[in-house]
C-alpha cells in the first residue's frame, strides 16, 4: 500500500565486531562505492551467508561470495583487504557455485588465521548489496 519494501534478514557472516564500512581500510568499500553495508573485523574462522538465497558467484580464490535472495536481491561477502593477492592461499570453500543457502550457511573457511592476518592489511569480513540499506542496526548473530 506504501510502496515500503521489506528488508531480507541478515546474519553477520563470521564472529567478530561489526564496524560501520567507513572504518574498512580499503577505500572503494569505505566511500561505498560498491554498495552500502557493513563490516566485521573477522575473529572466527568460518565465513557464512549472510542471506537466504542462492550462490551466484564464488570466486575461485574463495576471498569472496555473492548471494542472490529470492526477491533478486545480491548481496556480496569479501574477506580482507587485499586477500585476491593470496591466490586462495588460507581460504577453504565450503560450498559452490549454483549452491541453496540459508542464512547461517557456511561458504568459507579460513585454515589459519594467524598467518592470514600476517600477509594482508586486514581480514576484515565485508558486506555490501546495491539492493538493500545494509545496516549494523538490522544485523543479528547467527
Amino acid at each position: 500500500m506504501f510502496g515500503f519494501k521489506k528488508a531480507s534478514q541478515v546474519v553477520a557472516p563470521v564472529e567478530g565486531t561489526i564496524i560501520p564500512l567507513s572504518e574498512v581500510p580499503d577505500p572503494v568499500f569505505a566511500q561505498g562505492m560498491l554498495g552500502e553495508g557493513f563490516a566485521v573485523e573477522t575473529a572466527g574462522d568460518i565465513v557464512r551467508s549472510p542471506v537466504d538465497g542462492e550462490i551466484i558467484v564464488l570466486f575461485p580464490t574463495a576471498h569472496a561470495f555473492a548471494v542472490r535472495t529470492p526477491k533478486g536481491e545480491e548481496v556480496l561477502v569479501h574477506i580482507g583487504v587485499d586477500t585476491v593477492s593470496l591466490k586462495g592461499e588460507g581460504f577453504h570453500a565450503l560450498a559452490a557455485q549454483g549452491d541453496q543457502v540459508k542464512a547461517g550457511t557456511p561458504v568459507v573457511q579460513l585454515t589459519d588465521l594467524v598467518a592470514l592476518a600476517e600477509k594482508v592489511p586486514s581480514l576484515v569480513t565485508i558486506v555490501v548489496s546495491t539492493d538493500l540499506p545494509l545496516t549494523a542496526a538490522k544485523v543479528e548473530s547467527s
